[in-house]
């Protein structure tokens, strides 16, 4: 009778919702994906995600800042930072300093939000800004410790679902590992897949992030640890139920910095300098900047923010020059990092929706905070939802 009535609908035209996973790699530029062959990545699984769906193929622009935890929630919530709440990894030092661990701190619905007023099920693991979460099944992203991309599990445990930790074990009995890393999560992830179904996954994968961090993006080492993401990600789609859609989605672009440049010296008075932006606050300090620009590539300034972007009391704004970033310490070795403006040339995240129902597509660029009505229209949810 349920299938005659699934056939009916289908027939009639009205569209059923699919079940969502949204499996996040933290720092997947969408350069790995756009140049893949020119790396010589062997990512067998990403590359059929990208033949087969609908693929942002000139990358996604993300929001300020472009860290991890303001990017994660602005997927979710379709706000920026400066709406939603969550400004950074860290809350300032006047508030303790601690990471934004809880929903508690959030100021607008997410979509768990909006699974939970539908009557629907939902999971995450190591999404961040879960803890307390009106989550089904969860795997906070919570930590005392760190083991590059890896967290303790112990310190999970303490935020995590009741007995979640032990069911997953019983399947996979190598689970309970010290630190939780990509291959755990993966576990956690087949685990729900196969025995939850939650109609809403949300999964945050770290290893690569860490990698790039140490070693630069797009480096042998960082490469190595994308082609081992895309062997899970075949483990995964292995255990998929047919009937999931995938969200393949990246918090931030990455850049590799070679050094840092003292541009406090040169710079004068009202000028505010941040390792990856210096802002004038006067006319004065404006005109004199544009001057460094033109005439001193020392100062390490580069392409001038556009005038529609400007954050709030800036007059005009600045971003390093490529492979550079403002600070009075020598850097040991270059390093790759994040948190440069949005907009920079070719700094873009990543967005592949990928199974029953998606046409295959290219999509221009888009914005972060579109994800979540995109999201949302495979759940077939009402959205925005108040709280």
């Amino acid at each position: 009778m349920l299938r005659n009535l699934l056939l009916l609908l289908a027939l009639s035209g009205f569209a059923l919702a699919n079940p969502l996973l949204v499996l996040s790699i933290d720092g997947l530029d969408h350069r790995y994906l756009r140049d893949a062959d020119k790396l010589g990545l062997r990512i067998p699984n990403i590359r059929r995600l990208l033949r087969e769906g609908q693929w942002a193929a000139q990358g996604v622009v993300g929001v300020v800042p472009t860290v991890t935890w303001p990017s994660h929630t602005s997927m979710i919530s379709g706000v920026p930072p400066s709406v939603h709440g969550i400004l950074n990894n860290k809350r300032p030092k006047d508030q303790g300093g601690e990471y934004y661990w809880s929903v508690d701190l959030l100021k607008v619905p997410t979509l768990l939000d909006a699974m939970r007023a539908a009557g629907r099920k939902s999971a995450a693991i190591t999404w961040p800004v879960t803890v307390n979460a009106l989550v089904d099944f969860n795997l906070p992203e919570y930590f005392e410790g760190r083991n590059g991309g890896a967290m303790d599990l112990a310190a999970i445990e303490k935020k995590a679902t009741p007995g979640l930790i032990a069911e997953i074990t019983r399947k996979y009995p190598s689970f309970p590992k010290q630190w939780v890393d990509d291959r755990g999560r993966a576990q956690a992830l087949m685990f729900l897949l196969a025995e939850k179904k939650p109609d809403l996954l949300l999964v945050h994968f770290v290893d690569l992030d860490s990698e790039a961090h140490e070693n630069g993006p797009f480096s042998r080492e960082a490469n190595a640890i994308l082609e081992y993401t895309d062997e899970l990600i075949g483990d995964v789609l292995r255990v998929m139920p047919k009937d999931y859609v995938l969200a393949l989605v990246s918090d931030h672009g990455f850049e590799r910095t070679d050094r840092h440049v003292n541009l406090k010296p040169l710079a004068g008075d009202g000028v505010t300098i941040a390792p990856y932006l210096a802002t004038a606050t006067t006319p004065e300090a404006a005109t004199r900047l544009r001057e460094l620009a033109r005439t001193k590539p020392e100062s390490g300034l580069g392409r001038e923010v556009p005038k529609a972007e400007l954050p709030a009391g800036a007059v005009a704004a600045w971003e390093p020059a490529i492979h550079l970033a403002f600070g009075a310490e020598p850097l040991a070795k270059p390093r790759g990092n994040h948190g440069f403006w949005p907009t920079r040339t070719d700094y873009r995240s990543t967005f592949v929706l990928w199974g029953p129902g998606v046409k295959q597509d290219r999509l221009p660029e888009i914005q972060m905070t579109s994800l979540a009505e995109r999201f949302a229209k495979v759940l077939r949810l009402t959205w925005p939802v108040k709280r």
